[in-house]
This record gives structure tokens, C-alpha cells and sequence, in this order.
């Protein structure tokens, strides 16, 4: 054994030496990389250090230095194949380094005393994802993946080719500062101060895999905490090991009772039975020699015919007490012992490939090779003992399994094209590049039908369009036109003051003619606001709108301003926007019926919106004192004012003022007397002028319109209703008790009462849906009073009410649950609630609708039947408004951080490690049957392809065998055959259509969702033949209008 300490070997400074905080060799054994508190990372010359007593040794000792850290580097690795060196620092970036072949551009850094470079390592990524101090890094054996770890408490997956983000994990208490690999490929293990060791499997990703595919990926094994129940915090690493053949985790930081400790884990077990005690002090490091040995000369025993059982494996360990230990498993005591190696405590160990010499650095700044002759650790077994030991785990086996039939091949290569193109149209359309069309003026090579330009403005499509078409319209240009009409745009130039030329700068989205100029949510090339409603169910709301006297937006629009005039917003066609000045003061402005103004010079008030004066509060029933369910009924008011279109009143008390300034706008006003016994008066005005007007025995409390009728609810319980022109549309309605809450919607009408009782009525048909329906369920009657101590729990209450365009009713908590009654069922459903939100992956998803299609084989339809018709869907955008609310409510209380807090210490819990993935999948599902349920078609069609995506990523064979069975449904059944086995309904039925669409296009998009995942091709095959789409070509079958693939 020889040691080797050169003095030339460290991170020097002015004053003192650097700490080495890191050393790693390369995968050829030519070069060994260290890190050290000056924020160098250096490649040195391993043949340099094995001769530096050679005087006549003059090859380079340095090869290379990198410095663009800004702090200390704590962690170095080389990749397996030898291409990347890796870098993690306490500025919470990790570099990427890749060796370029081209010799380096400068001789020597100025000012410095560093050797010239020879060797070209130039910065190829710059990773950010930890929050705190890098302190580990660690390559998959295949060069899939990289994983960080860091004072965060995270553990960070990254892409080992695209160096994506691919995963971040938080499932450890504290700083997590050690991770190693399984040789086998199938785990990796990271060690924390919250005194565990956690397992977690994994599958390689492919090359291309995103940050969605991995949602099953790198979920927890198993938790090791018993060798470190009472280990001390002081160590500045807890660097572990896995032996190569795949048996054992070699942990420092351990403790056997008083005494530090390496612990060692045994593999598929989980628990530590063998401790490595000697260390007189904590241990830091651990690292296994990467070969087996011998314990004996080959040739002697032949133990190379015999295989594992002559074989052992060698650990070496070292920490605070400054000793290095070496171990083999053949026996109970160290087979080497260097004390103080070096005088502070050692950071880091690194064996050569050939596994006979270690190099160890330490914070004293020194680099010690410590070199090993032959059989003084064993014989070192070839490398196909490696591979033998570890094929028992799977190791020589990949994690992806085979096409089975052409079939097969043909339907991944159909899903993955279609990816790739919702990929190319993404990305062109936010990077404001133009897409050249092919002959037939849309990309056809996935078999869809082109749609026309026109069809964007019309809402209908064509097969092909012809030389009359084009001459029909001639406002539109061709490619060529429009190619040129870009390039153009892309090299103006422009002649500055002093004569210069230059080119003046376009906007990204500048040569997309219907593009903003403001950040976009979508990223789709639409070429109008219409179109892009049709990709986004959520921005057309089917819902009554109440009317709160405030303007749209609420809050936000009155502090910041809107965007665009209200015509844009209502989806009008209208001129692209012009450009905003770049610099300049933002106007606050007002949403007033003629557009945006600027907001007049008022006095402060109180509230956002000056409140009418109130007479006195209402009389309340007596009965309501020993009712269920109590909620407030509103006080008597002066005068109410509801205008027929959503205006905004400005001013404060003079209904005449405020009704000339709302000159289209009809106005239902209710003046209450001050005097109890005296009639109310009731009044219709447009532009000043009286249209009708009536009077009521009882005071007002609300009032509510639209185009269809006007209605009023009395104080006594009694509702009123009028035609538009003023003439009684029903005798007066008694309710049980006083109204709380109003709203129509067409000819729908909804009244809630102070008891909780929802009412509704349809005055077309002049009947009710349902008998009414109690709040009692919604606002947790049977639970509210149920508390930890036994005390009383404050209810939440209603914060609004709906009716969609089908008469169904919508209700909204305080609590931030959102609930809809099924008037089939006769029953409350909830839509949405704080849970997903806390538990599910895809909250907050809705509005990049487009988005969460655009990574799928299946892209947004090419037009809606809610498109064609002019009009709304039913329930358009309800799951994403209730969804919406329950985040306001949950940010609005302070709780979302409290509750995210619990939920991730129950994610650390064992028993709980497939808890996100489980709680993301039924939330998916709940949205669909709420989507079903309401009839919402555009929300159906994308939760659905979600849903399809999540269960192939995660192997859900079973649910994605009963999903192609439900949505098959009447595919294959002849038309006009009657359904058998009854009328079955939603997923039962045997109808052609399932929410508003052709069952086939359904089936279509899902299986060609499903069609990249292998493992679940026997599936999926057998539906694609049915459909056409297992075809070479592939482009049988998908040729329909309502679906354009990767669009």
C-alpha cells in the first residue's frame, strides 16, 4: 500500500488552503475532479499523481479549472459514460460540464497563477430547482437520470439527457445530504438529518420522457430509520454507498447504542443487522469499491468458475476522528487503518475503476491517494461478475418492454407523431414563427380533414379547398403571401437620428396577426378570440350572473384596470388591440355599458361600492327559530336597482341620475316606504323614461332580471313575477319563510329562503324541476357541530347560488366546497372541495386546457357544436368556476399553507407513499362524472384525455381496460338495432353518443393516447383495429371533422 499526498494536490489560496469538499475519478480512471470552498471545480491528471515523485514526469498536473459557482461547491460527479461532469454548490445551482473536443480559446486566466487549461470542459446546463444548499449529486448506472439533494429537504430528479426537471420530491423532514444508486438500476437511496434513509424504485426514463409522464415514477419503497434513531445532526454529510453487486447499502452516521457506527442495509429487507463499528467519532462517507475481489488467487480455487460465493466485497469509511477504515465482507475487523490522514475531518472518498486505489479528500484542503497492491484487498474479479451478481436483480434487464406485432409499432408511431405535432404547433405559436401549410393549406399527414381559414370565422369546415374558395375570399392571403409578409417584418430596418441603419426588433407574437402582445395563457396558434374560446370551455361561464354592483373583475379590475373593452370580453368579434405604450403611468379605469373610462376623482368610502341606506332589518317569521337550517335575510333597503344588462351604476343615491347614465340599459327599481303600512312601489325605466309600473303590499327585499322576465321577493315570503313588458306572468308564490337569495337565468328562476329551502321554477313551463330542495345536506348540519373537544363549530355559509341553462342549481361555501343538485338522483353532489386541492396533481389545471391536450396524441376539436349554434354549452365552465372559488376561499382564510403542511407530513408516513398519485387519479374521476353529470361536453372531452394519459403512465390496466369497454358502448352496434338490456344511462348507455359526442371520436383519442404505453398495447390493439388506426399508413380512420390529431 502506498499513500500519495503531492503537495501541488489542492484548492490553494492567497492566505490558506481551500477545503476539498468533494473528489470523484472519471469512468477511464484519467482524471480525478475535485470541489472546494474557493468555488473551483479542477480536473486533474491522474497519471501526474501517481508519478508526482518522478522528477522526470513533466505532463500537465491540471487539466482544467471551472469557477462559475458563486459560493462553495459541496458535491463533483462524473457521468457513468464519461460525458457530463456534474456540479451542485451552495448558490443552489447545479452545473453541468461537457468536454469539448476543440482545444481551449485562452492560454491562462489573467491575474491568476493557474496553469494554462488543457483540457476544453465547457458549461452545457445550468440546473435550478433546490431552494437552499446543493449538497449530493448522483448519476443512474445507465445515464438516465441525475439526482440532487440539498439543505431544502428536497430530492430533485433531473433528465440525464435533456437535463429537464423530471420530479421533485419533499418527503424528508430536514436536510437530505447523501444519495446513492442502485448498480442494478432499480433503486436509489437518499440519507436525511430527520435520521432515515429512504428507498425509492425507479423506472428509466426514456430519453424524451416529461416532467407528466412521471407521475408514477420514483415513488417511496421504504423507510430505514432504526440505526439512526439517536445519530448526531454535526456531520456535514451523510454520504452512502451500494455495493456493486447490488446486497447492501453501507450508511455513516449510524450509532450501536453509545457507539458511531456504519450501518449496513440489507437489500429487499430493508433493515440493518450488521453493523462496522471502529470510528471513534461520526462517519461521513462510505464508499464500496466499484469490483468484487477474490479472497484468493483465481487460478488456485477457481473461483471464477464458482461465481459469488468466492467473492466479497470491500467498503471503505471515514468522518470526523480523521481515520480512514477499510472493510471487506470476509471479516469482523478492518483490513486497513490510516489515522489521521488528515488533520480535519474527511469530506469525501473516491475509488478508481480497477477498484485498487482510493483517492480521500478532507477539509484541511488535502487530496490523499491512497494506492493498493495486488492481493493486499483480494483479486479483483473481472466485470462479468459484476453483471453475473446482479442479474438475479434485473439489472442487465430494461425497465421498457417490446412492441409485440407490427400493430403495435404502427399505433406508438401514430401517438408519438401526434405528440410531436402538438408539440412544433406550440412552440410556433409561441415563438411567433410561421408554419408553412402543405398543398392542401392544413397538415393533413395525420389523416384529419384540413379545415379552411374561413372556417375559423364561420364555424364549418371543408375537405379541400378549391380555387373558387380562394377567389371567394379574397381578404385572405396564401402561405406565400404570408411567408413574405413575415420576412418582411422580421428584417425591417429603420435609419436612426445619426444616419445609422438598424433592424428594428419584432415581437414574438407580432407575425401571428391575431396574437396579443401580452403574456398568453394558451399557447395555441388561434387566430381569433373565438377560436380560442372553443379550446377553452372555462372562458364562457353558463351560470346567472348576479349582480353585486361592482365591476367585472371585482377588486382586482378596479385597482389595476382591465385589458380590453367589454365587447372583447364578451367574445365580439373585434380589431386586434392596438399597442401599448411601453412606458408611461396605468390608468385605473372603470367597466361602464360604453367601454372602459377612466375612473372619476372621488372622495374615499367606506366600501368598494356605496351601499344604498337600509330602512330597518326584516321581519322574520318566528317559525324560523326552530328550523334546521338559519341563514341571514337581508335588511330592508331604501331602494334597490337592477339594471336588465350588467351596467355599473355610478354614484351614490339619485336612481334618476344613475338611470341616465345607462341610456340602452332597462332598470328595475323597488323604492320601499320608511313607513311599514305603506305600499312599495315598483318601476321600469329605459333612458329616463317610465315603461311600467306597479305597486306590492309588503317592502321589497330582492329583485332579479333578465331579457325574459322580472321578479321581486317580499318581505312576507311572497314572489312576484312580470313579463318583460310589465304584465303579471304568475299569482303571487308563497314561500315558507323570507328570501335570502334570487336569480334567474332564461326562464329559470331561483329563490333560496332563510330556512334553506331552494326553490325552482321554470316560467316557460310553468312548473318545477323538483319539489324544494334543503341546504341542510350542503352545509354540513349532521358535522358542524362535531369538534375535536367536544365543542360547537361555526357552519359555513352560502357565499352565492346558481342556475345554469338546464335549471340546475349550483352552490358555493365559505368553506370553498362547491355543490350541484342532481335533480335525477334528488340528491347534493360535491364538484369540488378543499381536498384536491391539498392532495391532487392537477388542481389549478383548467385553464391551460389546450396545454394538458398538447402533450397527448389528441389536439382541441376543430369546432363545437356550442360554436355552431351561436350559443353556450350547458354548464360551460362550472367545474372550473367552483374550482376557482374553492382556491380563493382557502387563500382568502390563510388555511391552504396550514393543510399543506399536514398533508406532507402524511406523505412521510409509511403506507402512504402512492397517496399523491391515488388522490390525483380520483380527482380526475370526480370531475369527469361531475362533467357527465352536468352535461359540461367541452370539460368532459379534455378531463377525460387527462384521465386516459394519467392511467397508461401509471400501468392502471384494470381501469383502462373498463374505460375502452364503457366508451365502446354502441360503437359496433348496427344502426337503428334497439339497446338491449334496458335504457341504461352516461357510461351505461348504448347510444352513439356519451355527453354530446360520437362515442368513436372519444375511443379514438383515448386509445391513441394509450398507444405509446407497451405494456398496455394488448389492450389498446384490439380497439385500434376496430378503429382503423393500426393501419402503416397511418391514417385509417382518423379522418373525421370532429377531431384534428396533434393540431
Amino acid at each position: 500500500m502506498y499513500i500519495i499526498k503531492p503537495s501541488w494536490l489542492r484548492h490553494s489560496g492567497e492566505h490558506k488552503d481551500f477545503e476539498v469538499y468533494s473528489c470523484h475519478i472519471s469512468p477511464d480512471g484519467k482524471r480525478l475532479a475535485t470541489a472546494g470552498g474557493d468555488g473551483h471545480v479542477r480536473v486533474w491528471s491522474t497519471d501526474a499523481i501517481y508519478n508526482s515523485g518522478d522528477p522526470d514526469f513533466n505532463k500537465p498536473r491540471q487539466l482544467c479549472h471551472m469557477s462559475h459557482h458563486l459560493g462553495t461547491i459541496h458535491s463533483v460527479r462524473f457521468s457513468p459514460n464519461g460525458r457530463y461532469l456534474a456540479s451542485g454548490a451552495d448558490d443552489r445551482v447545479i452545473c453541468i460540464y461537457k468536454l469539448d473536443s476543440n482545444p481551449p480559446s485562452h492560454a491562462a486566466t489573467f491575474g491568476t497563477n493557474e496553469p494554462p487549461p488543457v483540457e476544453n470542459w465547457k458549461t452545457h446546463k445550468r440546473l435550478v430547482g433546490h431552494d437552499s444548499d446543493v449538497q449530493d449529486l448522483a448519476w443512474s448506472y445507465d445515464n438516465s437520470i441525475l439526482v440532487s439533494v440539498g439543505l431544502d429537504s428536497k430530492v430533485v430528479v433531473w433528465s440525464g439527457h435533456t437535463f429537464e426537471k423530471l420530479k421533485t420530491i419533499a418527503v424528508h423532514q430536514s436536510h437530505v445530504k447523501g444519495i446513492t444508486f442502485d448498480p442494478a438500476n432499480k433503486f436509489f437511496a437518499t440519507a436525511g438529518d430527520d435520521r432515515s434513509i429512504k428507498i425509492f424504485r425507479f423506472t428509466p426514463p426514456a430519453p424524451n420522457a416529461t416532467q407528466h409522464d412521471m407521475v408514477n415514477n420514483f415513488v417511496l419503497e421504504a423507510t430505514i430509520s432504526a440505526p439512526f434513531k439517536s445519530s448526531p445532526l454535526t456531520t456535514y454529510f451523510r454520504r452512502c454507498s451500494w455495493s456493486p453487486d447490488g446486497n447492501h447499502i453501507a450508511a455513516p452516521n449510524a450509532v450501536n447504542g453509545p457507539v458511531s457506527s456504519v450501518a449496513i442495509i440489507e437489500r429487499t429487507r430493508w433493515d440493518s443487522e450488521i453493523n462496522l463499528i471502529g470510528h471513534e467519532g461520526p462517519t461521513e462517507v462510505c464508499m464500496f469499491s466499484p469490483r468484487l475481489f477474490h479472497t484468493q488467487k483465481p487460478s488456485e480455487n477457481g473461483a471464477g468458475d464458482k461465481g459469488a460465493p468466492g467473492l466479497v466485497t470491500v467498503i471503505a469509511s471515514a468522518g470526523q476522528d480523521k481515520t480512514l477504515s477499510i472493510w471487506n465482507t470476509n471479516t469482523s475487523r478492518p483490513v486497513v487503518i490510516v489515522q489521521d490522514a488528515a488533520t480535519k475531518a474527511i469530506s469525501d472518498l473516491a475509488w478508481t475503476p480497477d477498484g485498487q486505489t482510493l483517492f480521500v479528500s478532507a477539509l484541511d484542503g488535502g487530496i490523499v491517494a491512497v494506492k493498493f497492491e495486488t492481493g493486499e484487498l483480494g483479486w479483483v474479479a473481472t466485470a462479468e461478475e459484476n453483471d453475473k451478481a446482479l442479474q438475479k436483480y434485473g439489472g442487465s434487464r430494461k425497465g421498457m418492454g417490446t412492441a409485440e406485432d407490427v400493430d403495435g409499432l404502427h399505433l406508438e408511431n401514430n401517438s408519438k407523431a401526434g405528440e410531436l405535432r402538438g408539440a412544433e404547433s406550440r412552440m410556433g405559436a409561441l415563438m411567433g414563427d410561421f408554419q408553412p401549410a402543405d398543398k392542401n393549406g392544413a397538415a393533413a399527414a395525420n389523416g384529419a380533414k384540413p379545415a379552411a381559414k374561413k372556417a375559423e370565422t364561420n364555424g364549418t369546415a371543408e375537405p379541400k379547398p378549391t380555387e373558387e374558395d380562394a377567389k371567394a375570399a379574397p381578404g385572405e392571403e396564401s402561405a406565400e403571401k404570408a411567408a413574405e409578409r413575415i420576412a418582411e417584418m422580421k428584417a425591417r430596418v429603420q435609419v436612426t437620428k445619426d444616419g445609422r441603419k438598424r433592424v428594428a426588433p419584432m415581437l414574438v407574437s407580432s407575425s401571428d396577426t391575431g396574437l396579443l402582445s401580452l403574456p398568453q395563457s394558451q399557447l395555441v396558434g388561434a387566430k381569433n378570440t373565438r377560436a380560442a374560446q372553443n379550446d377553452a370551455p372555462q372562458a364562457i361561464l353558463d351560470l346567472s350572473k348576479p349582480f353585486y354592483g361592482l365591476p367585472r373583475g371585482g377588486i382586482a379590475a378596479m385597482l389595476l384596470g382591465n385589458k380590453r373593452k367589454a365587447s372583447a370580453i364578451e367574445g365580439e368579434d373585434e380589431e386586434p388591440a392596438a399597442k401599448r405604450p411601453a412606458t408611461g403611468p396605468v390608468p385605473i379605469m372603470v367597466d361602464t355599458p360604453d367601454g372602459l373610462e377612466p375612473a372619476p376623482l372621488t372622495s374615499p368610502s367606506h366600501g368598494i361600492v356605496p351601499t344604498p341606506e337600509f330602512l330597518r332589518p326584516a321581519v322574520i317569521s318566528p317559525a324560523i327559530s326552530f328550523s334546521q337550517l338559519r341563514l341571514a335575510v337581508p335588511k330592508i333597503r331604501s331602494h334597490i336597482l337592477r339594471p336588465l344588462e350588467r351596467g355599473v351604476l355610478q354614484g351614490e343615491a339619485k336612481p334618476d341620475d344613475a338611470a341616465a347614465k345607462v341610456p340602452e340599459n332597462t332598470i328595475l327599481e323597488a323604492r320601499n316606504p320608511a313607513k311599514a303600512r305603506e305600499p312599495s312601489h315598483i318601476t321600469a325605466t329605459k333612458r329616463g323614461a317610465l315603461l311600467w309600473q306597479d305597486f306590492l303590499p309588503r317592502a321589497v327585499v330582492l329583485v332579479t332580471g333578465n331579457r325574459h322576465l322580472w321578479a321581486a321577493a317580499c318581505e312576507d315570503g311572497s314572489l312576484h313575477t312580470w313579463t318583460p313588458a310589465g304584465r303579471r306572468l304568475l299569482n303571487g308564490i308563497v314561500l315558507e319563510s323570507q328570501p335570502v337569495i334570487l336569480e334567474c337565468r332564461d326562464h329559470w328562476l331561483l329563490c333560496v329562503t332563510s330556512v334553506g329551502l331552494c326553490h325552482v321554477f321554470n316560467l316557460r313551463t310553468l312548473a318545477a324541476p323538483h319539489p324544494p330542495v334543503s341546504l341542510a345536506p350542503v352545509l354540513d348540519v349532521a358535522v358542524a357541530a362535531l369538534a375535536p373537544d367536544g365543542g360547537p363549530t361555526a357552519a359555513p355559509g352560502v357565499t352565492s347560488a346558481h342556475l345554469n341553462s338546464a335549471g340546475a342549481v349550483v352552490v358555493t361555501l365559505s368553506s370553498g366546497d362547491g355543490f350541484y343538485y342532481n335533480a335525477r338522483l334528488f340528491a347534493w353532489q360535491r364538484l369540488s372541495e378543499g381536498w384536491w386541492a391539498l392532495g391532487s396533481q392537477y388542481w389549478n389545471s383548467n385553464d391551460s386546457s389546450v396545454g394538458a391536450l398538447g402533450t397527448t396524441a389528441v389536439g382541441p376539436v376543430v369546432k363545437t357544436r356550442a360554436a355552431e349554434d351561436g350559443g353556450v354549452g350547458v354548464s360551460a365552465g362550472v367545474i372550473p368556476f367552483l374550482e376557482r372559488h374553492t382556491t380563493a376561499e382557502f387563500l382568502l382564510k390563510g388555511r391552504a399553507f396550514t393543510l399543506q403542511r399536514l398533508i406532507k407530513t402524511l406523505l412521510a408516513r409509511d403506507g402512504f407513499e402512492g397517496f399523491e398519485s391515488t388522490v390525483s387519479v380520483a380527482h380526475l374521476e370526480n370531475r369527469i362524472a361531475g362533467a357527465l353529470a352536468l352535461g359540461a361536453r367541452e370539460e368532459f372531452r379534455l378531463y377525460l384525455f387527462m384521465y386516459a394519459k394519467r392511467i397508461g403512465a401509471e400501468g392502471l390496466r384494470a381501469k383502462v381496460e373498463e374505460l375502452l369497454n364503457s366508451l365502446m358502448g354502441g360503437v359496433l352496434q348496427e344502426k337503428g338495432a334497439a339497446p338491449k338490456g334496458g335504457d341504461g344511462r352516461g357510461w351505461f348507455s348504448k347510444e352513439e353518443t356519451l355527453c354530446g359526442w360520437d362515442r368513436r371520436d372519444l375511443l379514438k383519442g383515448v386509445v391513441l393516447i394509450l398507444g405509446k404505453f407497451r405494456d398496455l398495447q394488448r389492450l389498446t390493439v384490439q380497439y385500434a383495429r376496430i378503429l382503423g388506426l393500426a393501419g402503416g399508413d397511418g391514417d385509417g380512420g382518423n379522418g373525421d371533422e370532429g377531431m384534428e390529431l396533434g393540431e
